[in-house]
C-alpha cells in the first residue's frame, strides 16, 4: 500500500488552506461528517492484537492528521520502522510498552511508558514498540499529515526481505546465507519473549540523544482547573522535540461545556477516552453541525472552524485532543465578547448595551 504524500504548511495545515482555495469537502452547502467510529472498525488483525487507523480515507475531512488506535498482546512488537511522511505522536490509555528510537545522528534512546505516558518521534527517525509484562497494552497514535496510512509504513522486515541477498551481505559483512532464514514479507507484530524489566545495551552501546522522546502528561500537575472539567496539557514549550504537536487531555463534568471556539493555528483531533461527548461544528454561511461521540469515536476539527465540546452524558468524559502545532492557541468565544466595548456589541447585534452588562469579563473556557 502506497502513501499519499501532500504539501504541508511550515505553520501547520494544509498549503490550501493558506493559499486560500476553497476545500471541496468542507465548502458545499451541508458540512460533512467529522465523526469515525474508530474502534468499531475493522483494521488490521492478528490474534488479540490490532492496529485501526482513520484517515482521510476513512474520514475524508481529517486532511491534516491521521490517528491510530493499537493493542498489542503480551510479547508482542510493533516491528522496527520508520514514517517518511508524518511525525509520531503516542498517547499510552492502558498497559506498559517500550519504544527504542533513533535519530539522524546515530543517538537512540529507550523509554518506558505506562498510562498517561506520551512520546513524539520526528519525521523519518526509526523506532520499535513492545509490549511490557504480561498484560495488553493499548495506545493512541496521532499522525501530522492526514494522508498518511499506518499500512504503508517502512518496515525494516519488508525492507530485508525483499532486497538480495548479495546486496545485504556486501552492506553488512556477512555470508549471504545469513539471511536464508529471514522472513520474506513484512512482519508487522513480531512475537517472542516479554522483553526483560530492564533495557538490554544497544549493539553500538549507550549513545543517548540531545532530547528526549518521552513526556509523561498525567503525572503532571493539571495545566489548569475550571468550574465542571479539568486540562492538562503539553506543547513543543515543555516538550521541546515535540516541534509539530500540541496534546491535551481534557476531563469534563457531567453537563459540562467546553465553550464555543477556535484554534486559528491548527487542526484538531480528538480521541473519546471515556464518557459520551457532543461536539457543534461551524462552518459559515449559516452551516453547523453535531456529533455525538462515544468511547473510541474520532472527531477532527479543520483548522480555523467554531466548535464547542459538552458532556451530555451521566459519567465524566475523558477526551484526548491532539493540534498539528507545537504552540497552542485558541479564540473562545467569552473572551472575544469580553475584549470589546458595549457599545461596538449593541450595535453589532442590534441590542441595548446594557444587555452587555451581564456577560462574563474574562474568558470562560469551560462552564458548567
Amino acid at each position: 500500500m502506497f502513501q499519499l504524500t501532500i504539501p504541508i504548511s511550515s505553520e501547520g495545515g494544509h498549503t490550501s488552506f493558506h493559499n486560500n482555495v476553497p476545500d471541496p469537502v468542507t465548502s458545499g452547502a451541508e458540512l460533512p461528517t467529522f465523526k469515525f467510529e474508530l474502534e468499531k472498525s475493522q483494521g488490521r488483525v492478528d490474534g488479540a492484537s490490532y492496529g485501526k487507523e482513520a484517515t482521510v480515507a476513512q474520514l475524508p475531512i481529517s486532511k491534516d492528521i491521521a490517528g491510530v488506535s493499537m493493542r498489542m498482546e503480551q510479547g508482542v512488537m510493533r516491528e522496527l520502522h520508520w514514517h517518511a511522511t508524518a511525525a509520531e505522536w503516542g498517547f499510552v490509555t492502558e498497559g506498559r510498552v517500550r519504544t527504542t528510537v533513533i535519530d539522524p545522528a546515530g543517538c537512540s534512546e529507550t523509554n518506558d511508558f505506562e498510562a498517561g505516558d506520551l512520546w513524539y518521534f520526528p519525521r523519518g527517525h526509526g523506532h520499535v514498540i513492545e509490549t511490557l509484562g504480561k498484560d495488553l497494552c493499548h495506545f493512541i497514535l496521532v499522525f501530522d499529515n492526514g494522508y498518511f496510512s499506518e499500512f504503508g509504513t517502512f518496515s525494516i522486515s519488508d525492507w530485508i526481505g525483499h532486497a538480495p541477498k548479495e546486496l545485504l551481505a556486501k552492506n553488512f559483512g556477512v555470508p549471504a546465507s545469513t539471511f536464508d532464514s529471514f522472513p520474506k514479507q513484512e512482519v508487522y507484530f513480531a512475537r517472542g519473549n516479554i522483553p526483560p524489566e530492564i533495557p538490554s545495551r544497544p549493539l553500538q552501546g549507550w549513545k543517548p540523544p540531545p532530547l528526549t522522546h518521552k513526556y509523561s502528561l498525567l503525572s503532571q500537575k493539571p495545566y489548569e482547573t475550571f468550574p465542571g472539567g479539568i486540562e492538562w496539557r503539553v506543547d513543543g514549550s515543555q516538550f521541546p522535540i515535540s516541534t509539530t504537536m500540541t496534546g491535551v487531555v481534557l476531563e469534563m463534568e457531567p453537563g459540562a461545556l467546553r465553550e464555543l471556539h477556535w484554534h486559528p493555528n491548527a487542526s484538531e483531533w480528538q480521541y473519546v477516552l471515556s464518557g459520551q461527548l457532543c461536539v457543534t461544528l461551524f462552518g459559515s454561511k449559516g452551516r453547523w453541525r453535531q456529533e455525538t461521540f462515544s468511547k473510541g469515536d474520532v472527531g477532527y476539527i479543520p483548522q480555523g472552524m467554531g466548535h464547542s465540546l459538552e458532556n451530555v452524558g451521566t459519567d465524566t468524559v475523558r477526551v484526548l485532543i491532539v493540534f498539528n502545532n507545537a504552540h497552542y492557541q485558541t479564540i473562545d468565544l467569552s473572551q472575544w465578547i469580553a475584549g470589546n466595548p458595549t457599545d461596538i456589541l449593541a450595535t453589532n447585534f442590534g441590542q441595548d448595551p446594557s444587555v452587555f452588562e451581564k456577560f462574563p469579563r474574562r474568558d470562560v473556557f469551560m462552564t458548567k
